[in-house]
């Protein structure tokens, strides 16, 4: 991007690292947790979808310092996973995709959850009568019918994740090259005189991003049913 500055490309180049990173990472534990939310009755299931659309009520600032307390070097988790696997979460790219992810993560278990809820039941039974395992059912009956939902919910996850900004600040600071993405770009862009220029340059890049993901996704979403329908 020859119209973009060295900062301002490493930033653009940041945040779709730690977008496409949360989004894959986070995709099969989506699904699992959207199942079992849709299809699952288990003690503990409301406590379960509470959890993962807590980070939607709470100010990001404080899931960022939540995560910050768990997943930092002093933390439990944090302590653990450097001491033990050399990995270190706080003030790492990795942490910011760590709070995007979970950021991101009850709008793709929602858009996943609402696409297996729509899915008749019925379906999946006759499939179990006919001695498929429910894996085998998951896989061959319920999978490709949820599948724009999985899409949608990937794109969704996506477009949060590049624009997400408290928690990713709080948890992995603002350092440029490391930790810098568009939206703490953006903001440290402002704060500077002569900076507007800039900010807003990553502003468009931003739209651009954010528009070019959900006309990929719905093309992609509308393809798919077509193919289901054909089917």
């Amino acid at each position: 991007m020859p119209f973009l500055s060295a900062d301002e490309w490493t930033a653009v180049a940041l945040s779709l690292q730690v977008s496409v990173w949360a989004t894959l990472a986070s995709l099969p534990v989506g699904i699992l947790v959207a199942l079992a939310l849709a299809r699952g009755d288990f003690p503990g299931k409301q406590i379960l979808n509470g959890l993962v659309h807590l980070p939607l009520i709470l100010p990001p600032v404080v899931t960022g310092y939540i995560l910050l307390v768990t997943f930092g070097r002093r933390g439990p988790v944090g302590g653990f996973l450097e001491e033990q696997l050399g990995i270190v979460l706080a003030f790492r790219w990795t942490g910011a995709a760590l709070a995007a992810a979970i950021m991101a993560f009850p709008l793709m278990v929602r858009a996943i959850r609402l696409a297996i809820e729509a899915v008749d039941p019925k379906l999946e039974q006759a499939a179990g009568t006919l001695g498929a395992s429910r894996l085998l059912v998951f896989v061959t009956v319920t999978l490709p019918l949820i599948l724009p939902g999985i899409i949608a919910g990937a794109v969704l996850a996506f477009a949060k994740a590049m624009g997400e900004f408290g928690a990713t600040i709080t948890f992995v600071s603002n350092i440029p090259g490391q930790t810098q993405t568009l939206p703490t770009a953006i903001y440290a862009f402002l704060q500077v005189p002569g900076g507007e220029a800039s900010a807003l340059r990553l502003v468009l890049i931003s739209v651009a991003v954010a528009m070019s993901a959900l006309i990929v996704s719905e093309g992609v979403a509308r393809l798919v049913a077509r193919r289901i329908r054909g089917s």
